[in-house]
This record gives structure tokens, C-alpha cells and sequence, in this order.
């Protein structure tokens, strides 16, 4: 964590830690010479999320230009992914209009996700609901969310709010694999908003513990569950996270895809696979979105996570 960071986290913690009536924090929202203020209450409600500090999200989502690595060429690693993706479905006898991609800038600052949509991509990808929430503010309405990281089903509100003064279509959330957060989903949606909330069930093809998603063999009752209880959410297809250098969850997960189509009724339930070190053998195996980040954005920086 910069100067920057330590300073802004101290100060938060002083604040909190006093309790004034009010307190004066540098503000998320603004350049880091500029204060704005912030009720006790407010400051703690914001003080974490999944276990890491606001501060700290807050400072990666709405970093400046000069916290922006200026070596990456984003435009230029966007370019060279698209062609990669042509090149995959002109292998598989596929359109490459077919295969979305989902450019992932979890943790990315917002000048970093700016190049991107300068280069004509709109699509993004986030893990944290926090730091979505915080560039969705920021970013214009052209933009399309996909939310791809374990979300608790208490963030479903906050998650599907960040769209209350647009519509629910600009989210996708493909991390879905119960029916309580599908349900707290689509309890979210408000009833003005006549647009769906895009999902896609995560399933756990590897069998590793570490890996999220519903089993294989009860992914097909889950989505039926869903459509039949959940009717502000559209099924969109199902997600997985492989295991490293391991083909066979793309299979895997085509052949689920398969049996829950049938079970449905549907022939157009799509296949989230794929990331940066193998989309292309995901587009090999029927991949009809992939989400590609270090290859576009650069390496990410977990130090201080």
C-alpha cells in the first residue's frame, strides 16, 4: 500500500476510533487533495467488505492517472485478444460473434477500464461487489457488468441497487449456485424495472473443495428451481472455474449445459470457460464467453490483500 493508501486508512481508523459527530476523510470520490465529510456511522458501515478494508477497495477503484501503469497497452493487449478469439472460432468452424468477452479489471483503477472503453470494448468483469459498485458510479451507462466472484447473498441488495438509476440488464451475475441467492436476486430487482437480471449458474466441474459452484449432477434441479421461482431473473447459462491445465471441465461443463437444456426446454443456454491461459481451448469445447483480465490489463497486484 502507497503513501496514499496508509494515509487514507489511518485516517479512517482515527476517525472511527474517536467518534466525533463528524469527521473529515479524504473521499473516494474525489482527487486525494480534496476532503469531504463522512458521519461515523456512514464510515463503518463501509469499513469492510469480504473481509478486506474499504479504504483499500475504494483506493484501487478510483485511483487517478498517476496510480495507472502507463507501461501496459491495453488498447494494443485488447486487439491482440480479439484476434486470438477469431482465430479460435475460425478453428471450431464458429462465428466469432458467437464467443462475448468479458475484459476482467478486478482491481484495475478507473483511467486503466477508461482505455479499454476508448478502444471501443464495453464489457467488464469484477469479483468484488464493493469495487463494481464504486466504478458503476463512475463509468458511463454503455457499459455491461459481469460480476464473477463469490457473492454473499446480504450484497445481492447492494450489488443490484448500483443499477436503480438505470436497468438491471447492464449486470450479469455468473457466480449463482443456490437458490438463496438467486432468490435474494432476483428480490432485488425492483418491480419498476421491467428488464431481467442476466445469470449464469457457476458449477464446480474440478470437484476441488476450493472451487465454488453447485455439483454437477444437482445443477440441473437448481435451474429449474430458478426459472420456476425466480421469474425477475433470465437463465443465461452456466460458469465454471477449471482447474488449471485441466480440459476436461470445459467438457464437463458442455455436458451439464446439455442435460439442462433438455431438462428446460432450451436450446440457447450459453458456456461462461475460459480465462486468460486457456480461453482459446474453451472456445475449442463450445465456450460462448470468456473472461480474460491479466492478458488485457496486466498482472494484478496482491500485495496488500
Amino acid at each position: 500500500m502507497n503513501r496514499k493508501a496508509r494515509a487514507y486508512c489511518s485516517l479512517a481508523l482515527l476517525a472511527w476510533n474517536s467518534r466525533p459527530s463528524t469527521v473529515v476523510v479524504v473521499s473516494a470520490f474525489q482527487p486525494l487533495s480534496t476532503t469531504t465529510t463522512r458521519s461515523p456511522a456512514v464510515l463503518a458501515s463501509r469499513n469492510t467488505v469480504a473481509g478486506r478494508p474499504t479504504c483499500e477497495i475504494t483506493r484501487r477503484a478510483m485511483s487517478t492517472n498517476e496510480d495507472t501503469d502507463t507501461t501496459v497497452d491495453i488498447a494494443g493487449n485488447l486487439a491482440d485478444v480479439k484476434a486470438r478469439i477469431r482465430a479460435a472460432c475460425e478453428a471450431a468452424g464458429k462465428d466469432p460473434s458467437s464467443v462475448r468477452l468479458v475484459a476482467v479489471s478486478k482491481t484495475k483503477p478507473v483511467p486503466m477500464l477508461q482505455q479499454c472503453l476508448d478502444a471501443g470494448h464495453t464489457i467488464m468483469g469484477e469479483n468484488y461487489a464493493q469495487e463494481l459498485v464504486e466504478k458503476v458510479g463512475i463509468l458511463p451507462d454503455t457499459v455491461h457488468w459481469h460480476f464473477i466472484g463469490g457473492l454473499q447473498s446480504d450484497k445481492a441488495t447492494m450489488l443490484v441497487g448500483a443499477f436503480k438509476n438505470s436497468t438491471v440488464d447492464r449486470l450479469t451475475v455468473e457466480t449463482v449456485s443456490s437458490l438463496k441467492l438467486a432468490s435474494k436476486l432476483n428480490n432485488a430487482v425492483p418491480d419498476t424495472d421491467s428488464t431481467l437480471l442476466k445469470i449464469f449458474v457457476q458449477v464446480n466441474t474440478s470437484g476441488e473443495d476450493s472451487k465454488s459452484g453447485v455439483e454437477a449432477d444437482e445443477c440441473a434441479a437448481l435451474c429449474q428451481d430458478i426459472v420456476a421461482k425466480c421469474p425477475k431473473l433470465h437463465l443465461q447459462g452456466l460458469m465454471t472455474i477449471g482447474a488449471p491445465d485441466d480440459e476436461s471441465c470445459f467438457t464437463a461443463l458442455a455436458e451439464c449445459r446439455d442435460a439442462v437444456a433438455s431438462s428446460l426446454g432450451r436450446a440457447d443456454l450459453e458456456l461462461s470457460m475460459g480465462m486468460s491461459g486457456d480461453f482459446e481451448a474453451a472456445i475449442a469445447a463450445g465456450a460462448t464467453n470468456v473472461r480474460v483480465g491479466s492478458t488485457i490489463f496486466g498482472a494484478r497486484d496482491y500485495s496488500t490483500k
